[in-house]
């Protein structure tokens, strides 16, 4: 299998977080309008935001997916016929309803389509009931397997195939839970689920109404619907072996940093495997030891080796190592210092590190200015300009994060 046909697919929530994902290696990006996406908390593109969008990424060779993977109502479908045309440039389009598909097919015949992880598509007959309506790209059912997969791709071998590699795990399948609709009128399917498999949830005896009884699981508490996060770094190769050809990191409403970190080591380790397979092999450690360096939740391995015991449960709380502080604006190659969009408090002494898409490396803070040029000692208002002073040169959007103290975690 050849290098330029695995493709590293990666979540724009915004338009910052759009080109922070191809600067650190995405080959495509997948974002979404104000409606008919399943992210309704990410801030999503409006469409004049969607055209400059298009026209950023095509300069630059990649490409560029709209999801549209809402189950549709009758309104929903009214409202796509007027909105389908602004999206007449954009590389495919993200499917799960019949109807959108339809819809899709009539009005721009001639964009790809890819269908969601949302139509649950588990078995090679109905990726081959999606491939005779003529989509692209099967983006597979988050509960499968690697013999599954295979055997999908045996059976329709014409087909892309995507697959999720990372991030976030729905304790249903994908789109189908009602609890978030159940419990606080918000809609999953329209992409406002209020994540309430994250609450702690106690026992009740029908006859003893007031009395709420813990189902003891360990000291943080009781989450028996809470997922673990995906991460399948380690196993890329598996994954090439079953016929996937795009590998996609969930994360929509996750921070600049996240995509920036994420995306990067699942660049490497792609270029890694396809340049020389025992230097992928070796550098296992550090990919996971980087992964381990963004917010997440203990990680799994999700269904990729069958249904495993305790795989899937585990404490809601984030795993959050390294604080994101700031951005690289400019670097001034004379003096050494950079200028910072700070994001967390930084303060002289502070031992940073720098995130770049080439090497990383570690500083103390010695000396900082506000962008008035008066020296300062602490910068603890986000999103203000401030300047360092670095021992290596850097460049723009590299990023800067800071370790926890063990009493911050």
């Amino acid at each position: 299998m050849l290098k330029n046909k695995i493709e590293l697919l990666s979540p724009a929530g915004d338009f910052e977080k759009l080109k922070f994902a191809l600067n650190y290696g995405a080959d495509a990006v997948y974002l979404g309008g104000q409606n008919f996406s399943l992210r309704a908390n990410s801030t999503n593109f409006n469409e004049d935001e969607l055209k400059i969008a298009i026209d950023y990424v095509h300069e630059r060779g990649k490409k560029i997916y709209f999801t549209a993977n809402i189950f549709a109502h009758n309104n929903d479908i009214d409202e796509l016929k007027n909105y389908l045309p602004s999206l007449k440039n954009v590389d495919a389009i993200i499917i799960s309803d019949p109807g959108i598909f339809l819809l899709v097919k009539e009005i721009l015949p001639h964009v790809d389509i890819h269908v969601s992880t949302q139509a649950n598509i588990t078995n090679y007959k109905a990726a081959q009931f999606w491939i005779e309506l003529g989509a692209k790209r099967i983006i597979l059912a988050r509960e499968l397997s690697f013999d599954e997969i295979k055997k999908i791709h045996q059976m329709n071998p014409q087909v892309e195939l995507e697959a999720f590699v990372h991030g976030a795990m729905c304790i249903s399948y994908s789109g189908r839970c009602l609890l978030s609709n159940f419990l606080s009128g918000r809609d999953a399917n329209h992409g406002d689920c209020a994540q309430a498999c994250r609450w702690k949830y106690s026992l009740v005896e029908q006859n003893r109404p007031n009395e709420f009884w813990s189902i003891e699981e360990n000291q943080n508490g009781t989450f028996i619907l809470n997922s673990k996060d995906l991460c399948m770094i380690n196993y890329l190769d598996k994954i090439f072996d079953c016929g996937v050809t795009s590998l996609k990191i969930e994360g929509r409403m996750k921070s600049i940093y996240y995509v920036a970190a994420v995306t990067k080591i699942y660049r490497e380790a792609i270029d890694d495997y396809f340049n020389d397979k025992n230097i992928y092999h070796a550098k296992k450690e550090y990919y996971l030891e980087e992964l381990e360096k963004v917010s997440h939740r203990h990680y799994s391995n999700g269904f990729y080796f069958g249904r495993q015991p305790n795989e899937i449960y585990q404490s809601s709380s984030y795993i959050k190592s390294y604080d994101f502080v700031g951005i690289i604006k400019d670097f001034d190659t004379k003096t050494s210092f950079a200028t910072i969009e700070q994001r967390n408090k930084i303060q002289v002494g502070d031992e940073l590190e720098v995130l770049s898409k080439t090497k990383n490396f570690s500083f103390k803070v010695t000396q900082m200015y506000d962008e008035n040029n008066e020296e300062i000692f602490s910068a603890a208002y986000a999103q203000q300009i401030i300047k360092i002073k670095l021992p290596y040169a850097v460049e723009k959007m590299d990023l800067l994060r800071k370790k926890k103290l063990p009493a911050e975690n």
